[in-house]
């Protein structure tokens, strides 16, 4: 008889004890198994003395079963679901025709059809274009000693974070919040 209790087998049980995460079910063969709040009703469970009793005869299915031997049921899986409710749509029929999304290709009223486009990094229309840039000085052809190219590098650097620490620092002055 022991063999009796598998997973998946749909079993008569009695409701021995309620808690607030669900109830324990007595089992044949003196066993008993867990129905937790969640596998008790299809509906939301709130308090499942309002779904079951002690002493109240169920239909359970086993779910699972630990490796402790803990016995894991379901009263609703044990009963076939309940029938969805239809879809009612209160909105009324959809609109047909063009709805102006993205993927449109109707029609574009009175506005003709759409100007080709301009090359990507062409001037667009209206939008101001940024000034061109003016181009490196040419270099020396000269060959430099290593000093030369050492100290060009350390005014340049200087200059770079010189001017980054003072946009922070005004960044900081200038947002608004107070530091103390």
């Amino acid at each position: 008889m022991a063999n009796e209790i598998e997973v998946g087998a749909i079993l008569e049980g009695k409701v021995t004890g309620i808690t607030k995460f669900g109830a324990f079910v007595a089992l044949p063969d003196g066993k008993s198994g867990l129905v937790h709040i969640s596998e008790i009703a299809y509906s939301y469970v709130s308090d499942v003395s309002e779904h079951l009793t002690e002493g109240q005869d169920v239909k359970v299915k086993v779910i699972s079963i630990d490796e402790n031997n803990r016995i894991n049921l379901s009263i609703k899986r044990a009963l076939p679901p309940p029938p969805r409710p239809a879809f009612n749509n209160n909105r009324g029929p959809r609109p047909q025709g063009d709805r102006g999304g993205f993927h449109s290709q109707g029609d574009r009223g009175d506005r003709g059809p759409r100007p080709p486009r301009a090359p990507y990094g062409a001037p667009q229309g209206d939008r101001p274009s940024q000034p061109p840039r003016s181009p490196r000085p040419a270099a020396s052809k000269e060959p430099k000693t290593f000093d030369d190219m050492l100290k060009q590098f350390m005014s340049d650097s200087d200059s770079k974070l010189s001017g980054r620490y003072t946009e922070k620092s005004s960044r900081r002055r200038n947002n608004g919040g107070r530091r103390n």
